[in-house]
C-alpha cells in the first residue's frame, strides 16, 4: 500500500511542476467554445467594429441612428458629450425650452447657452449606446453635429493611419 501513495504523490507533485516547463514549448491548440459557454457569455466571443475613413479636411465625419433618425456628426474627440443643433434635436423629438437653456458652454466662438439632454439610444453601425449625454446648441451657435465624450468614451476607438475604429 506504501508504494501506492509514494507513487500518488510523486503524480500530484509532477502535474504541478511539468505544466511550468511547457508554457512556452509552442502554440497550444484552440479549443473551440461549448455551446454552453457561447450560449452564456455571447459578448466575450463577438465584438463590434465600425471604421470610419478620414475626410479630406482631417476630420472624420460619419452617420448614426440618433432615437431612430439618422444624422450627421463630426467626431470631436475635444467635445465632452454629445452636441446637437436645435433643429436636429427637434427631429428626434427633443424641444428645449428658452429655460431648459441652462448650462454654459465655451466654444472656440464664446460662451453659449446649451441644454443638457439624454438620448436613449446612438447606433454608429453596429454599435449601440444607451443613455447618452448630450446638449442641445441653438443652430445659430453650431455648424454641425458633434460625437463627442460622452459617447466615445462608452466605446474603444483608435485613429491610425487614416482610420477611425470603434469597437464595442
Amino acid at each position: 500500500m506504501r508504494p501506492f501513495f509514494v507513487f500518488a504523490t510523486v503524480m500530484l507533485i509532477l502535474a504541478g511542476v511539468v505544466p511550468r516547463f511547457y508554457t512556452n514549448a509552442g502554440p497550444v491548440p484552440a479549443i473551440a467554445p461549448s455551446a454552453a459557454a457561447v450560449a452564456v457569455n455571447p459578448v466575450s466571443v463577438k465584438r463590434r467594429a465600425v471604421m470610419i475613413r478620414q475626410g479630406g479636411s482631417g476630420n472624420f465625419q460619419l452617420e448614426a441612428l440618433v432615437d431612430g433618425r439618422r444624422m450627421t456628426f463630426l467626431v470631436d474627440t475635444g467635445a465632452t458629450g454629445v452636441a446637437l443643433r436645435q433643429g436636429d434635436a427637434a427631429l428626434i423629438g427633443i424641444h428645449p425650452a428658452d429655460r431648459d437653456f441652462s448650462t454654459r458652454s465655451i466654444t472656440a466662438n464664446g460662451i453659449v447657452r446649451v441644454a443638457p439632454v439624454v438620448l436613449d439610444r446612438v447606433e454608429v453601425g453596429q454599435i449601440v449606446v444607451h443613455d447618452v449625454l448630450a446638449v442641445v446648441f441653438p443652430d445659430k451657435a453650431l455648424t454641425q453635429n458633434l460625437l463627442g465624450m460622452s459617447f466615445l468614451s462608452r466605446v474603444r476607438w483608435q485613429q491610425e493611419n487614416g482610420r477611425l475604429v470603434l469597437e464595442q
